[in-house]
């Protein structure tokens, strides 16, 4: 039995994480602000009102974690606002900065004395993130924030691959969330996380860094 912690886990893909890991018989850690219903009924271990953009809150949770081996970090928790050119929203782009790049990156340096050899850190990122796949503009602050995402996860591969641990840069595919809107046009929660932790566990030191989709394609930068 492994132990994963996991963030963002109230609705959608951090939810269905926690609900497949518990299924398959792993520890599951979910990490959030306000836990839904349905999470607490997982059976899980809640760990509420963490907030990744505010280092206190972190370090409650470091304080909790005290002693607690972690097997995988998926860094699920993000948000999703639209910027357009014309009502660019300097903000928005700053919030979802926050949230999107800074908060993974704080939260996997203050957890690194849980992490140990064979650990494996994840990224949830987005293709929107991808500069070569951008065919549509807009979304400026998220688009933004996931290139910073993916770079943070490339130069986390490098940095910390004499530790023994590995690193995951994981796009999800179009997911039937609330942040899309429910979109008729993609893949269910189900069938995103079942794909998403076929790469988790083939990650290794090997393709430690490699920016994957779902479905196991390597995405352009």
């Amino acid at each position: 039995m492994a132990t994963y912690l996991v963030t963002g886990t109230n609705r959608g893909i951090g939810y269905e994480y926690c609900k497949q890991l518990q299924q398959r018989g792993d520890r599951v850690i979910a990490i959030c602000r306000t836990p839904s219903e349905d999470l607490k009924r997982l059976g899980v271990q809640v760990e509420p009102d963490i907030d990744i953009t505010d280092d206190e809150s972190i370090a409650v949770l470091v304080q909790r974690l005290q002693n607690t081996a972690l097997d995988v970090l998926i860094n699920n928790a993000g948000i999703f606002e639209r910027v357009t050119l014309d009502g660019l929203d300097v903000d928005s782009i700053r919030r979802q900065f926050e949230v999107n790049a800074l908060g993974p990156l704080r939260l996997t340096q203050a957890l690194l004395p849980n992490l140990q050899a064979g650990s494996k850190v994840v990224l949830m990122t987005s293709r929107m993130g991808s500069i070569a796949d951008n065919t549509s503009g807009g979304s400026y602050g998220y688009r933004m924030s996931k290139v910073a995402l993916s770079m943070a996860g490339k130069s986390l591969s490098h940095d910390l691959k004499p530790r023994g641990i590995a690193v995951a840069i994981l796009h999800p595919g179009l997911v039937q969330t609330q942040m899309t809107g429910f979109t008729a046009s993609g893949i269910t929660p189900t069938q995103s996380v079942t794909g998403l932790l076929e790469r988790i566990d083939a990650l290794t030191l090997e393709n430690s860094g490699t920016f994957w989709h779902a479905n196991g394609d390597v995405l352009p930068w």
